[in-house]
């Protein structure tokens, strides 16, 4: 189940990316008119979510790491997301509260996916 679900967030992520770029889902570069996108934003869903697939076909254990070091480190990014508010991350990647939210939220997720046995176990 678990590499279902890192190829579900691969797909997920590249989409997302994809859609990031096209001006008629970001009007003022907001994703979908609420998450606020940047290019570097835009490349970060591209590769993450092409990372996401690839772990996803290596295997259970492959795909249970990276869902807990991926939701440590969306963690970290919306713990900087509250620290900077509507500023960019870093000065690099956009940022506004949805996306913060959004993140504390797929951060949550991914460490549940990550650190649950059953999940792992029956894959």
């Amino acid at each position: 189940m678990v590499k279902a679900f890192a190829i579900i967030f691969g797909i997920g992520f590249f989409l997302i990316g994809i859609l990031g770029f096209i001006p008629q889902f970001t009007p003022n570069e907001h994703l979908l008119g609420l998450f606020y996108v940047n290019t570097f934003h835009n490349m970060v869903h591209l590769v993450s979510g092409a990372l996401f697939f690839w772990v996803g076909m290596k295997g259970v254990q492959a795909s249970q790491i990276f869902f807990r070091v991926f939701g440590v480190i969306y963690l970290l990014v919306a713990i900087l997301g509250f620290f900077y508010k509507n500023q960019a991350i870093l000065g690099l990647m956009s940022n506004n509260m949805a996306d913060t939210w959004l993140h504390l939220v797929l951060s949550f997720v991914m460490l549940y996916i990550g650190f649950r046995k059953k999940m792992g176990a029956r894959s």
